[in-house]
């Protein structure tokens, strides 16, 4: 993988009570000189509004320092509230990390 990948599996549900941890993951991602974040979620078998919130939050701060924010591995649970709420518009989502790195390695 790249050095201007940067891999952050998320290691629990991502909620109110997680999200803190997370936003502090992306602030330190945020100075590592990365150009794109992975956000593995093949660990979370639960998102709710103030995760998906962060998600978003977390989107745009690094959208706004010029760091692209892609999503892999969700369930179908996670998958359902992000078409529910049109968010599959707005994230770039894949299958795995396997299928991010397969076309990550067709671009260069």
């Amino acid at each position: 993988m790249s050095q201007s990948v940067k891999v952050l599996t998320l290691k629990k549900n991502l909620n109110a009570e997680t999200s803190p941890e997370f936003q502090q993951d992306i602030a330190q991602i945020m100075t590592s000189g990365a150009k794109i974040v992975l956000v593995d979620c093949q660990n979370i078998t639960f998102l709710d509004s103030s995760g998906l919130g962060s998600l978003v939050l977390a989107f745009k701060t690094l959208r706004d320092v010029g760091i692209k924010m892609v999503i892999c591995s969700i369930n179908e649970q996670a998958r359902m509230i992000f078409e529910l709420t049109s968010m599959d518009e707005i994230f770039e989502i894949f299958p795995s990390q396997d299928a991010f790195n397969q076309v990550i390695f067709a671009k260069n």
